[in-house]
């Protein structure tokens, strides 16, 4: 593909920019996933500071070198991937760290009255740091335009219910709810000074932990705890705080692996709700792709084994999906572009 490096990435973002704002076209994106032989990439232990950098910057020259010949919508970024854990342990939770599989957060909190007791760390803790200086040297080799991978943002009240005991935090979530207020509360104040931080350091645009697509601006987080709890609950506890940091940030994108049908209505009344990835059975996503058509974008876990045209035509006219394809090869991704990318510019020519 024609063109200069600098010049396709400001056009794929200025795609992207266009597409998350839904005031004009593109109506879809295309990533095309290409089965690569890739190094396996280092668990996210501290002692693997080095081998990570590593591993990312490699991933970084490779997507650098394939954006010149493959016409999606990806975008070069520099991978500082964690695991769930990063925040809890930044409050004190030991972490278990198995040799095949990524850390995790073991409880600090099992009663309501631990959580006055609980103080909120600075993002000077040796876990954080850690990411800083990872970050720091990746960008230092690739240049102040290069855009970096969000670390695994979890949702202050996912937070909190990681350092909380899961069994007595769904019951102090009724019994007493301010005491996990205070703990969620706590957590965001550590969030917004890492994030505020980060963006300070990097800039405002990123790309989205999970899934892998662009934000000129704003948070992107998972939030999976909504599935556990009702309506109310979710109403009361977990809303405000995604409107404010949505508010804060200037948008928002949500990640939820949880069954959690029953909050889509309160999903819908988050302010600047970028993009929804939810990871769903098939026939619980189709309904969400009809049911948010008009009001996200949308980028889901399943991707239908059909001709795309087909998938397309059935979205709602107004959606807007990142159509997501496998390729096995460099030649079959090639293909794929030339057959998808002219049909993809406006949602009427489909």
């Amino acid at each position: 593909m024609p063109g200069n490096h600098n010049t396709i990435v400001a056009e794929r973002k200025q795609r992207w920019t266009e597409f998350l704002s839904r005031d004009k076209p593109p109506s879809h994106l295309l990533l095309v996933r290409l089965n690569e032989n890739a190094a396996s990439r280092p668990l996210p232990h501290p002692d693997n500071k080095q081998a990570r950098i590593e591993w990312a910057w490699q991933q970084y020259l490779r997507q650098r070198e394939r954006i010149e010949w493959l016409d999606d919508d990806a975008l070069p970024y520099l991978d500082i991937y964690t695991g769930t854990e990063i925040f809890a342990e930044a409050f004190g939770c030991k972490v278990h760290r198995p040799d095949d599989q990524m850390p995790f957060a073991l409880p600090l909190i099992t009663k309501a009255t631990q959580a006055a007791q609980l103080d909120t760390p600075s993002i000077d803790t040796p876990g954080l740091r850690l990411l800083f200086d990872i970050a720091d040297e990746l960008r230092e080799r690739a240049g102040a335009g290069a855009v970096l991978r969000m670390v695994d943002i979890q949702s202050p009240m996912d937070i909190a219910a990681l350092i909380w005991q899961k069994a007595t935090f769904y019951v102090a979530l009724v019994e007493e709810p301010e005491a996990v207020g205070e703990v969620a509360a706590k957590a965001k104040q550590l969030l917004t000074t890492f994030l505020d931080e980060w963006f300070s350091r990097y800039g405002l645009d990123f790309v989205a932990h999970y899934p892998d697509y662009y934000m000129p601006k704003g948070i992107t987080l998972s939030e999976d705890e909504i599935g556990s709890v009702g309506a109310d609950v979710y109403h009361h506890r977990f809303h405000p705080e995604l409107a404010e940091l949505s508010q804060r940030y200037g948008g928002i994108g949500i990640h939820c692996c949880a069954n959690a049908r029953h909050q889509w209505e309160g999903l819908k009344r988050i302010p600047n709700l970028r993009l929804l990835n939810l990871v769903q059975p098939p026939e619980i996503l189709r309904e969400a792709y009809q049911y948010f058509g008009a009001h996200t974008a949308q980028m889901h876990s399943w991707r239908p084994e059909e001709d795309p045209w087909a998938f397309l035509a059935r979205l709602p006219p107004e959606s807007r999906v990142v159509l997501q394809v496998n390729a096995d090869s460099k030649q079959q991704a090639i293909e794929f572009c030339s057959r998808i990318r002219p049909r993809l510019t406006n949602r009427r020519q489909i």
